[in-house]
């Protein structure tokens, strides 16, 4: 059995770039920044920035261009791939990238994140339906008057 999985929580370093292939196909490429903090031996506290290339296909390379910019804070899963090719300088070059296969948008509406880059042009995203739970434990009948209505317009994707 084998597994290539990759799970990563960060910040958007740039905007994505969305471009379609000869043959038809949206592909969009963006960075994601991960911080890993740790403490030595002597007590001394060290971070460091690590920087992963995401490539995200057809309908979810869509989304990521419509729906995030830079600052963003986002779950991303997929797969590892590393590509090769050789450059006009005749050498062999190698990236490695993670193939997107799920992306979680985890900023809301107007709240701010820490570490997040104020993104005055971004379109507000729906809010998530609010339930108010003194309001619903105190109905009869399994009704919830704190309910709101999900409509598929309100759905991103």
């Amino acid at each position: 059995m084998n597994l290539n999985k990759a799970m990563i929580i960060g910040f958007l370093t740039r905007d994505p770039e969305v471009r379609t292939t000869p043959n038809g196909k949206t592909v969009a490429s963006f960075s994601v920044a991960t911080n890993f903090v740790w403490t030595d031996q002597s007590g001394q506290k060290h971070e460091k920035a690590e920087f992963h290339n995401i490539v995200a296909w057809a309908r979810l390379a869509e989304i990521c261009g419509q729906y995030l910019k830079k600052g963003a804070k986002i779950y991303l899963e997929g797969r590892l791939q590393t590509r090769d090719w050789v450059g006009q300088d005749s050498v062999k070059r190698y990236r490695t990238e993670i193939v997107a296969e799920n992306m979680i948008m985890l900023d809301r509406a107007g709240a701010g994140s820490r570490g997040s880059i104020e993104r005055n042009d971004q379109p507000p995203m729906p809010s998530e339906p609010v339930i108010n739970v003194d309001e619903a434990a105190g109905t009869s009948g399994g009704e919830s008057q704190g309910e709101e209505e999900i409509r598929v317009e309100n759905i991103p994707f």
